[in-house]
């Protein structure tokens, strides 16, 4: 049993550098298991294809980073339908989007060379779509949110574009750390300023000024 998780392991080590070396669709099985020490029978007996051997080392991160980020917006949830985000308590609402992004950034940059798989690498896997899927269920929370927001304050509903834009734009602030900012520290201050803007822009088209005195 020891014997078989180290195998697995040092496949999956060796995966990690021939996935981010040459990308999922240029990666050899036969050059991993070279690489490992293994025969390509031994990959099979853990692996069902190299699709199952790419998932394995990206699934568990990326579950962790949307369960943090679905209880998020659990909670922004019951926070709209029990009137604390419509009643001008913008402060509190901008800490707890920046302690939650915090936990993420952490997580982001745990596993940052698996987020980069998944981001840059990931090219004719089952996980190309990825970011897309998750810009998605960004954008039917943050459909909802305005939704309430304006039955509440009034004024144009929202578009349906613009909606989309803030989906993509609160994704992209996190693949832009993880693929350009070295440090998770620089990527902590690089996201206080994000959350700063978003959240001002948030409250800015529904009229409302929000007070953000800090973190």
């Amino acid at each position: 049993m020891k014997d078989e998780k180290e195998t697995r392991k040092r496949l999956q080590e060796c995966a990690m550098e021939e996935f981010l070396e040459k990308g999922f669709m240029k990666a050899s099985l036969r050059s991993i298991c070279k690489k490992a020490g293994v025969t390509t029978g031994a990959l099979y007996f853990f692996f069902e294809d190299k699709d199952d051997l790419f998932v394995s080392l990206v699934k568990e991160p990326l579950a962790g980073v949307r369960e943090a980020m679905e209880m998020h917006f659990l909670g922004e949830k019951q926070a709209m339908e029990s009137g604390e985000l419509l009643s001008g308590e913008v402060q509190e609402g901008e800490a707890d989007d920046y302690r939650t992004t915090l936990n993420i950034v952490h997580e982001l940059y745990r596993y940052r060379d698996r987020f980069r798989l998944l981001l840059e690498r990931s090219q004719g896997s089952s996980m190309e779509g990825v970011v897309d899927e998750i810009v998605r269920i960004c954008e039917g929370h943050y459909r909802m949110l305005a939704d309430m927001m304006q039955q509440h304050i009034g004024g144009e509903k929202i578009s349906h574009d613009v909606i989309h834009w803030i989906a993509h734009m609160q994704i992209d602030v996190f693949v832009y750390a993880v693929t350009h900012i070295d440090t998770e520290a620089e990527a902590v201050r690089y996201m206080g300023h994000a959350v700063k803007y978003m959240v001002c822009g948030w409250y800015g088209m529904f009229g409302v000024t929000p007070d953000t005195g800090g973190q």
